[in-house]
């Protein structure tokens, strides 16, 4: 049985992600309050899901992978995945103390953006 539908399957759910992660971050960049981390959080989680299932049905398939090159991904998909969650943790609390931290998530959102498109560089520059 060949493996490739479901690698195919996995690698268009990992685009999703990725797709709702630099999508999202792109579409709030100008704003400076009241971030939406919904949908970041969604392709963050599906993007470490995703990818890691990936690799794990290609060695199944018997291919190789660059285990360096995936630990690197790992590692950002982890961060990606850390900043959205403080950043709605952070939101959240400012909001409900009703303090003047109203950028206080800012910096989460910029580093969950800017560590996924590092991971996409990552991924299609490493060879």
């Amino acid at each position: 049985m060949t493996l490739e539908p479901i690698v195919l399957v996995l690698l268009v759910f990992h685009f999703l992600g990725l797709s709702l992660i630099i999508g999202s971050f792109a579409l709030q960049l100008r704003r400076k309050q009241g971030f939406e981390f919904g949908t970041m959080l969604i392709g963050a989680i599906t993007q470490l899901v995703t990818g890691l299932a990936l690799v794990g049905v290609l060695q199944m398939g018997g291919e190789d992978v660059n285990n360096a090159k995936i630990a690197v991904k790992t590692v950002f998909a982890v961060v990606v995945l850390v900043a959205v969650l403080v950043a709605r943790s952070r939101q959240a609390k400012a909001l409900s103390a009703g303090t003047n931290e109203k950028k206080a998530a800012l910096p989460f959102l910029h580093l969950a953006g800017m560590g996924a498109l590092i991971n996409v560089l990552v991924a299609v520059l490493w060879h």
